[in-house]
């Protein structure tokens, strides 16, 4: 999916020190000051009538977790209101693309010549490396389109890889009053086979109404829990539909009640912090503004990226870019 945004700031991909102020707690108790609520902002995503999507990573108070750089929640998107996802064929450079559906079904056409369809229940993960570009459509089937796009920054050693196309069923594995479907990482004794260029979790959970799911978790990691639906509390603190809780490393074990009267369905994502300085802007990663700059050049050039062929229209056209020159930052802002 792209950054289909005209005028893309300019984006830190990293922890930050200080975190964002609490938004909700359990009634009769205090929160943990460490979990922070992280609320989504609307992104228009394009087609005729201008499909939005919630938008939690990045942000200014939190630009990551683990590699973790990128996370769009859309849906349920009534297509016959909207016109569904219609994003021509745009570049990608230094990340991964993780496209994970509730409902609906997407094409997907990349210049690798990879024609996929991403499904209810399975996993697409595209690398860009050094570059890649690709189409998304809802196809004519899909009524109501409901899922998540995810990016993941690549480190310095492997920004440069080649292109590359994985694809991935999960099974569903029983929790106690609940279930997970283990896309990326390890989770519940489930290990997805998807490569990655550093150690994640990725995975969908659901929790039965009124019930209680303790999950085991590395302590290395930091955790973000993004509720698609659902009452849910994470260790004390109560996330509301579209918001993802962050978690911070030193955990053992993440609990989830959901207070809800319906099955509360989540994203939980995991994976130790990114201490490198990058640079995130529009559709591209990379370590210095040269590295921006030729990326973009190239794809107005119309090479590097190849050719996305069977998409029935113009490839997204690259916005300006800023001024002023892009700086590389770490873990602070």
């Amino acid at each position: 999916m792209s950054n289909t945004e005209t005028r893309p700031a300019e984006l830190v991909c990293g922890t930050v020190a200080e975190a964002g102020p609490d938004t909700g707690t359990v009634p009769g108790g205090p929160a943990p000051a460490d979990i922070e609520v992280l609320g989504p902002r609307d992104v228009p995503l394009g087609g005729p009538r201008a499909m939005r999507v919630r938008r939690t990573l990045p942000q200014r108070a939190r630009t990551l977790i683990g590699a973790w750089c990128f996370a769009d929640h859309y849906g349920p998107d009534d297509v016959a209101s909207t016109g569904g996802m219609d994003v021509a064929p745009h570049p990608h450079i230094g990340l991964q693309t993780v496209s994970w559906l509730f409902s609906g079904e997407i094409e997907h056409r990349d210049s690798l010549g990879t024609h996929a369809f991403v499904r209810p229940g399975e996993l697409n993960l595209m690398t860009s490396g050094h570059g890649i570009s690709h189409s998304e459509v809802s196809t004519p089937a899909t009524t109501v389109l409901h899922g998540v796009q995810l990016w993941v920054a690549l480190p310095a050693e492997h920004r440069d890889t080649a292109r590359d196309f994985q694809h991935h069923v999960p099974t569903a594995v029983p929790l106690e009053d609940g279930e997970a479907r283990v896309f990326l990482g390890s989770l519940a004794g489930d290990t997805s086979p998807v490569r990655t260029f550093t150690p994640l979790l990725g995975a969908e959970l659901s929790v039965a109404p009124g019930a209680t799911v303790t999950l085991d978790v590395d302590p290395a990691f930091e955790h973000g829990v993004l509720v698609d639906r659902g009452g849910i509390v994470l260790d004390g603190t109560t996330l509301q539909p579209a918001d993802l809780g962050y978690a911070p490393p030193g955990r053992a074990a993440l609990t989830l009640t959901n207070r809800g009267s319906e099955t509360a369905r989540l994203i939980l994502l995991g994976g130790p912090p990114f201490r490198e300085e990058i640079i995130m802007w529009w559709n591209f990663i990379g370590g210095s503004h040269d590295e921006i700059v030729r990326a973009r050049e190239d794809w107005t050039k119309g090479t590097r990226f190849g050719e996305v062929r069977g998409y029935d229209g113009a490839a997204l056209p690259a916005p300006e870019l800023p001024n002023t020159p892009l700086k590389p930052r770490g873990s602070k802002r």
